[in-house]
């Protein structure tokens, strides 16, 4: 296990759209692995694999509140397959947009398809923040990041205040 380097906003690697995994073997075990130390050290509640800057459909997630043992979820090549009409509105945040939350719409409730970490194709219902979750992350494996569900103008703001804060990074 170690620890990985989060990319963040703007990097254009996190507008890629992730390979599908071809096989689940001993080095996507391992960058499962990777992703979940990665993921718990950050803190945060789910990471896609190109948020490690790897374009491939893997996923992990642990809704688990600190004082409660892990509950990891692994999806990988994880395809939405049905989506309530309901919506709900949750707050949302990235590790790849760090500090920033904002309220986004979208469905209540899915159903993901993926395969786990034994290569067999598994189905989950999800709702509430494990709907958001599972949502925001297939997103990020499509190019896709919470800001895009926003206004142009709230999009444009965020990403102009990245891309700032980037260059006096680089200049630093």
């Amino acid at each position: 296990m170690a620890l990985r380097e989060i990319i963040v906003l703007p990097d254009p690697r996190l507008k890629l759209v992730c390979e599908p995994v071809a096989a689940v073997d001993s080095a996507v075990r391992s960058l499962v692995d990777d992703m979940l130390e990665t993921m718990y050290d950050a803190p945060g509640i789910g990471l896609a694999a190109i948020q490690i800057a790897v374009p491939r459909r893997v996923v992990t997630i642990d809704l688990a509140r600190k004082d409660e043992p892990k509950k990891p979820v692994v999806l990988i090549n994880p395809e939405i397959v049905w989506q309530s009409d309901e919506l709900s509105l949750y707050e949302e945040g990235c590790l790849s947009i760090p500090e920033y939350y904002e309220e986004v719409e979208r469905p209540a409730r899915c159903r993901v398809r993926y395969l786990d970490l034994d290569g067999k194709a598994q189905e989950l219902d999800c709702d509430g923040l494990m709907a958001t979750c599972v949502q925001h992350e297939v997103d990020h494996l499509n190019g896709v990041l919470f800001i895009d569900h926003l206004s142009r103008l709230k999009r444009e703001r965020v990403i102009k205040k990245y891309t700032k804060a980037a260059k006096r990074e680089a200049l630093a």
